[in-house]
């Protein structure tokens, strides 16, 4: 996970107790407008069923499809959408998690680690928690992706490493669990997952020497269930690709593998697949070997956490091109048959096709790029091993360029997958490229919770590959032929939303610099009806249903590497078409069709 700039490094790790409940009691975090009645208990087979009526998770459902099945709005009818209320979140900085809606509840969570409770139909608020984070609280991303339902709680991480349990009906916290340090780099920014009475969550670090991680909580407890660690320690397979070379013979104990966005969940095989992030520092020559699982999908067990799988993505990890989003559990055809599969549209700019056994093996089938990646010269037909370009490989001591750029071919937002079509839609940017000069920090302790990327900060240089052209994709791909069937250029912006495709026959997608929330037929691609919002939301859009009614709800409010990257490429743009000037402050929107 990046961000690089020195203002905007100061401006994120100077976050003060001024917007911070500091030595708060539990009872205090919560303000209660009204108790929530009725509340409906989330339940394993409630997550399993993934009832279109609720959103109970952040991508909707285990598989991590990012659909709806709902058609009331549909692409004949979806020109007359409209806003029928919003909520300012009263805070500033990046907003990316979800709306998650039970039973007509809707809950958000926010930067600053705020959790809303709001009536989904009408958006008159229940209740507001604010996380006590501790006064000195310092951290790279300051946001949240969201939260975990499970019976009659709300679990919300905290950027200061802890996983917190709360009322749903009154938003008071119930016990919390310590997950990570943030003093040494474990904060927290993903959505908790829940699975069989466990809630499993990862802290971010991996530009601060951080092992990466996944941690199982017991829901009713808040005790620890389990802990598995990423990068594997010595006697457990995979120690051996941590070579004892080099200055840094033990770089295993902070090599980085950060586990920082939530998993997902195969209920029928009882496997989990989860993603595994960068190497830290950055550069691979520091760290010699393959280093597993550093840029991997694995799967796990959920009773024990035990890794019974795994697919390397590419070895030696020297691009920061994390491999966070677990992969999308779709079925696709190989041959003449269909098989178990995982998709993934990785940040090293590629599209895998991936085969899983119900016992959790990962099995490489293919592979395509879907933005340039001057990296890799080929992959291999059996394994999918990357063979390199080195003269785009950085090292130390050397500047070295390469495509894409270390926020990669797509970077943290969802892709969404449409089991009715067979496509897959991919929030890419292409043509986005950049260079440095790689660092040994010997003047940094490792794992001691200072920036340890192995690079200056002010050495780094993005650029557009070709200026004329523009950024910003939405593609389409046929997971069946391995083929593009469309693709959308937005021009002089990045795309930093996620997307939700729907039984409609609509796809949603935001993350655009001109604020932008569009609508597209799903199989042509053309855009049928488009919203300006407040602010650009780079937070996942949703649906559900209330009382026989259809809503789409996304919450708009730019900040974080989406609004730091927009202001450096505006900035260098000549053209005058890059829109620099992108308000921020946080809105729920939610729409629907007139009665």
């Amino acid at each position: 996970m990046t961000n690089l700039n020195l203002a905007y490094l100061n401006c994120c790790l100077i976050f003060t107790g001024m917007l911070i409940n500091t030595h708060a009691s539990a009872a205090s975090l919560t303000k209660l407008t009204k108790e929530i009645k009725n509340y409906k208990p989330v339940t394993q087979k409630r997550l399993n069923e993934a009832d279109p009526k609720d959103w109970l998770l952040p991508k909707g459902n285990y598989e991590g499809w990012m659909y709806s099945k709902l058609t009331q709005i549909n692409k004949k009818n979806v020109k007359s959408l409209k806003p029928v209320w919003t909520y300012s979140t009263n805070l500033d900085s990046g907003h990316e998690a979800p709306a998650q809606v039970n039973n007509g509840v809707m809950f958000v969570s926010t930067p600053y680690n705020h959790v809303i409770a709001l009536d989904a139909k009408t958006g008159q608020v229940f209740w507001r928690y604010t996380h006590d984070n501790p006064y000195d609280l310092s951290v790279m991303h300051n946001t949240s992706r969201g939260i975990a339902l499970w019976d009659d709680k709300v679990y919300v991480a905290g950027l200061d490493g802890t996983l917190n349990a709360l009322d749903a009906k009154t938003g008071e916290r119930v016990c919390q669990a310590q997950i990570g340090d943030w003093s040494t780099g474990a904060y927290i920014t993903s959505a908790p997952t829940p699975v069989k009475g466990k809630i499993l969550v990862g802290p971010s670090g991996g530009e601060y020497g951080v092992r990466g991680f996944l941690e199982a909580m017991d829901a009713k407890t808040c005790k620890q269930a389990w802990r598995t660690y990423s990068v594997p320690g010595p006697g457990e397979a995979g120690h051996e690709t941590w070579k004892k070379e080099g200055k840094r013979p033990d770089a295993w104990k902070y090599g980085g593998g950060s586990m920082w966005m939530p998993g997902n969940y195969d209920p029928e095989a009882d496997v989990l697949y989860w993603g595994v992030g960068n190497g830290s520092p950055w550069l691979g020559d520091q760290r010699p070997g393959d280093n597993l699982y550093v840029a991997s999908s694995i799967a796990m067990n959920p009773d024990s956490g035990k890794i019974v799988g795994h697919f390397q993505y590419h070895h030696n990890d020297s691009w920061d091109w994390a491999a966070m989003n677990a992969p999308m559990l779709v079925n696709f055809k190989k041959g003449n048959k269909t098989v178990k599969g995982l998709v993934s549209p990785q940040r090293n700019g590629y599209l895998y096709w991936l085969e899983r056994s119900n016992e959790g093996k990962i099995s490489y089938v293919e592979g395509q790029p879907f933005v340039k990646n001057n990296a890799f010269k080929s992959l291999d037909k059996e394994t999918g091993r990357p063979t390199y370009d080195y003269k785009h490989v950085p090292v130390t001591g050397k500047r070295v360029d390469y495509c894409p750029s270390l926020w990669g071919g797509k970077n943290w937002p969802y892709e969404a997958y449409n089991p009715e079509t067979g496509i897959i839609y991919v929030p890419a940017n292409n043509n986005l490229c950049n260079s440095f000069i790689g660092k040994f920090q010997d003047d940094v302790e490792p794992a001691s919770g200072q920036f340890w990327a192995g690079i200056d900060i002010p050495d780094l240089d993005v650029y557009l590959d070709n200026p004329k052209k523009g950024v910003g994709q939405l593609q389409a791909w046929n997971i069946n032929t391995r083929k593009k069937v469309w693709q959308h250029d937005f021009g002089k912006t990045m795309n930093w939303g996620s997307v939700l495709s729907t039984a409609g026959g609509i796809v949603f997608n935001a993350g655009t610099n001109d604020r932008i929330l569009r609508a597209f037929d799903s199989q042509t691609g053309d855009v049928l009806w488009e919203f300006p919002l407040n602010s650009t939301a780079i937070a996942p859009p949703v649906s559900y249903e209330v009382d026989g009614k259809q809503y789409i709800a996304i919450t708009a409010g730019y900040g974080v590497d989406a609004h730091w990257t927009n202001s450096v490429l505006a900035e260098k743009d000549k053209s005058g078409e890059w829109i620099a000037d992108v308000p921020e402050g946080g809105v729920i929107w939610v729409f629907a069709l007139p009665n």
